[in-house]
């Protein structure tokens, strides 16, 4: 079972930045697979970013390439997403998400149901 809890979030001009962060409780967070996704008002939950058990894959929606980098440091239990440029577009509610395991396979890390803990969710609004 992992609990997790994201903070971070908040209001910030277009161009400005963030850093997201997830703490994960349990002392196995170092295998799961873990994504942050994110969800407008009136639209459906979409993948934003994820990375491998170590850390030593991600990926990313071609929407922030370049402008968003998931990183995790599991002697904390943390995940964290360096937001940069950020744009009104950009807007929503952000979720980080665990999936048990190491299995990195492109259709699994980006896809909802593949998950299986998520957080509460931290609102991040862009300004124009």
């Amino acid at each position: 079972q992992v609990q997790l809890v994201e903070s971070g979030g908040g209001l910030v001009q277009a161009g400005g930045s963030l850093r997201l962060s997830c703490a994960a409780s349990g002392r196995t967070f170092s295998s799961y697979t873990t994504g942050w996704f994110r969800q407008a008002p009136g639209k459906e939950r979409e993948f934003v970013a994820a990375i491998s058990v170590n850390g030593g894959n991600t990926y990313y929606t071609d929407s922030v390439k370049g402008r968003f980098t998931i990183s995790r440091d599991n002697a904390k239990n943390t995940v964290y997403l360096q937001m940069n440029s950020l744009k009104p577009e950009d807007t929503a509610v952000y979720y980080c998400a665990a999936r048990y395991g190491n299995l990195w396979n492109i259709v699994l890390v980006t896809t909802v149901l593949k998950y299986d803990y998520w957080g509460q969710g931290t609102q991040v609004t862009v300004s124009s």
